[in-house]
């Protein structure tokens, strides 16, 4: 999947000219936590997030309030080094700019212009439809070596059942480098046939746990 097909292209945006104010109007307005900022050919030279503004924003604790700040241009508290994406970038790679740079939000660009804009929660909900968790369905986990064919020949196993598989994920197990776990998640509610075929064939399925099943 690439960044194009989950970006929001509805994205408002800032001149760096304009106020703090003009960004806390449009922020409240538009329930929204980040702005790119644009110079005046519209090209990307900044990010403001919702931090940004309340740090720069005088307390209404403050006895002496300095309501002339909120006067300032955009300019004076962007962050400029601005991590971005291509809209032909990958999800699954984007995803890991996320995690290494703790960050929450990543404009897409192309040809210097912000043409959409990724969150965290756009990043957390297609995980949720990469792994088919929003729909019912069952969750199946088997151990197997970590050599070629498994996956193949575990998924024959399903399909003898006429069970649809909704997605797989494959991951290292993490106590013994010759082993992979793989997770289907499948479109029944039900799937202990399915789960007593794979465990007959000499697969160790580590979820669902079923009574009797040696591990």
């Amino acid at each position: 999947m690439i960044i194009e097909e989950i970006m929001n292209r509805n994205v408002f945006s800032l001149n760096e000219s304009q106020t703090i104010a003009d960004a806390i109007k449009l922020m409240r307005e538009k329930n929204i936590r980040h702005l790119p900022i644009v110079n005046n050919d519209g090209e990307l030279v900044g990010i403001v997030s919702d931090r940004d503004v309340k740090e720069a924003s005088p307390s209404i604790l403050d006895a002496n309030p300095n309501r002339e700040v909120l006067e300032s241009s955009l300019s004076s508290i962007m962050k400029k080094d601005v991590i971005t994406a291509h809209p032909l970038d990958f999800v699954e790679e984007i995803s890991n700019v996320f995690y290494e740079h703790r960050i929450s939000c990543i404009p897409i660009i192309d040809n210097r212009k912000v043409i959409g804009i990724v969150t965290e929660t756009d990043m957390l909900h297609t995980l949720i439809l990469l792994t088919g968790a929003h729909q019912p369905s069952s969750h199946i986990e088997v151990q197997v070596e970590n050599v070629s064919g498994k996956l193949a020949d575990i998924t024959q196993i399903i399909r003898k059942r006429n069970v649809n598989i909704i997605s797989v994920l494959v991951y290292p197990c993490s106590h013994n480098e010759g082993y992979k776990n793989i997770v289907f998640r499948v479109q029944t509610m039900n799937p202990t046939a399915v789960v007593n075929d794979i465990t007959e064939e000499g697969y160790n399925v580590l979820w669902p746990s079923m009574p009797g099943v040696q591990r």
